[in-house]
């Protein structure tokens, strides 16, 4: 838990209400202070939702912390259950009721004794997770749970579908772009011939749960949420999976042949006809995909030299970074995660595509490297928008956190070779490139605001003495402020405190401006 007035990632119930609003006929119930609650108000926003969000607040108040939150939980349990009916509900503490340290666990057990709906405590330690951590674990929680009920039962049917097939397992709601991705992976599975068992838990049934099992093999779309239901998959039901992002032609033809190579060694023998995966993929790239055709093209040869930023989520920073300098032959600066649990992966999937990797959740600290950095163009989150703007540097947001902008009536996947397309779109038209460059110069921007340096929050010390005031006056407009940023880059970078005209003529030297 961290106090701070901006997260990259939210608290951890706003994880397990993810999850347990995306599952149909599941309920969640969280024990909490009024204003933890905004998780309802936040996906019918974002979501554009026609129903309400299946989300209840029981509300901690002066009452409950007289008497005990015990019969207010459990009233709480069994309205829903005879008002919703729902197949399950999770309780969920949020970081505040959390303090209590009351034992929602017996809680819990005590309504289910009396609810018709399976009732579950959400396991997750609130005071040393994130949202996205959350959110893997309740998954993987509610799934194991529906897994070892239906195994006590003996109702659990592990033979596999006759024809090769998949779970997709992470798309949920609130995710960045995941309805368009989704969709481009439904198109993708069924070009190659292999059928979808189930996708968790956007949409999914928790009563099907126990149907998991007879899939050929998980996909993992993204690290943040999935991972952890995979491998209690593989581990306890022997289901291999593929964490593989399947984001830029190379790691989609990545991902495309591990799904290959696991389905053909499973299918030993059999006689079914298969997609020839060579040529498909040499089929999509060249005629679906144009990322391959326009990373050759003179308009993407002119990023060549352009410096760039990229910091989000595992998954999309490192994907992201491996498009822009494999794919794109732009040059990525800096490399970032706000996933600090996840930053050994992170690090070998980059190493060697860019300069400097930063592993933080400060977003400030995101904001002075990116100053530093100078880069041409920013690929980040909404935070690293606001960033941008502040620094006149143009950005392009490629993963949570979300914001309404990034939930699009439009089709604009980010996985498979229409996310490719998207993707080169995205990144060319981040640019300020050619006659717009030129243009803004002479126009002086965007806008009158003062462009920063070096740091968001610090440029101070410098004094311009009057007669280099005077000279830079002299230098025409569209070029004036290049030379005053450079001059300033100059003198910090020496220890000088107040600029000449001595020091202009040096950093001119030093620049070549």
């Amino acid at each position: 838990m961290k106090l701070a007035y901006w997260m990259y990632a939210g608290p951890a119930h706003i994880g397990t209400l993810r999850v347990a609003s995306s599952f149909k006929n599941v309920h969640a119930i969280m024990h909490a202070p009024l204003g933890d609650d905004y998780m309802n108000v936040m996906r019918s926003m974002l979501e554009r939702e026609r129903d309400f969000t299946a989300a209840t607040a029981s509300i901690v108040d002066r009452h409950v912390l007289a008497r005990g939150s015990q019969k207010r939980v459990v009233d709480n349990i069994l309205r829903k259950d005879q008002e919703e009916r729902p197949d399950l509900i999770i309780l969920t503490p949020t970081c505040t009721s959390s303090i209590l340290q009351e034992d929602l666990a017996n809680f819990v057990e005590r309504a289910s004794l009396i609810s018709n709906s399976s009732v579950i405590f959400a396991d997750v330690d609130h005071y040393q997770v994130n949202e996205n951590q959350a959110a893997d674990r309740t998954l993987e929680q509610v799934v194991r749970y529906y897994l070892d009920r239906s195994h006590t039962q003996e109702a659990l049917d592990q033979f596999v579908t006759n024809v090769p097939s998949v779970n997709i397992i992470g798309i949920f709601t609130l995710g960045f772009h995941n309805q368009h991705d989704c969709r481009e992976l439904r198109r993708l599975l069924r070009d190659l011939d292999i059928q979808i068992n189930q996708i968790i838990p956007e949409g999914g049934a928790v009563e099907d749960l126990k149907d998991l099992p007879k899939a050929w093999l998980n996909l993992i779309p993204y690290r943040e949420v999935g991972l952890m239901t995979a491998m209690y998959l593989n581990k306890e039901y022997a289901m291999p999976y593929i964490s593989t992002t399947p984001m830029g032609a190379v790691d989609i033809a990545e991902c495309i042949r591990q799904i290959h190579k696991k389905i053909d060694t499973l299918a030993s023998g059999s006689s079914n006809k298969r997609v020839d995966c060579e040529a498909f993929i040499d089929a999509q790239t060249r005629f679906v995909s144009q990322a391959a055709w326009f990373s050759r093209s003179i308009d993407c040869q002119n990023l060549t030299g352009k410096k760039t930023v990229v910091f989000g989520d595992a998954t999309h920073a490192a994907s992201i970074t491996k498009i822009l300098a494999r794919e794109m032959g732009i040059h990525v600066s800096c490399a970032g995660t706000f996933c600090k649990h996840d930053a050994e992966w992170f690090k070998e999937q980059i190493q060697g595509f860019c300069d400097e990797i930063l592993i933080t959740d400060d977003h400030a600290e995101v904001g002075d490297m990116i100053a530093r950095a100078e880069p041409s163009a920013i690929f980040g989150t909404q935070m690293e928008r606001h960033i941008g703007k502040r620094l006149d540097i143009p950005c392009g947001v490629i993963s949570a956190p979300v914001h309404i902008q990034n939930f699009t009536l439009g089709y604009r996947p980010f996985l498979g070779y229409e996310g490719t397309n998207q993707i080169a779109d995205l990144v060319y038209n981040s640019f300020a490139l050619g006659m717009e460059e030129h243009l803004l110069d002479i126009f002086g921007g965007h806008d009158t605001k003062e462009i920063m340096d070096k740091s968001l929050f610090t440029n101070i010390g410098l004094i311009w003495n009057p007669e280099s005031r005077l000279e830079l006056s002299k230098i025409p407009r569209f070029v004036r402020e290049k030379v005053e940023k450079n001059t300033e880059k100059f003198a910090q970078q020496k220890g000088i405190k107040t600029i000449t005209v001595e020091v202009m003529y040096a950093a001119k030297e030093a620049f070549g401006t």
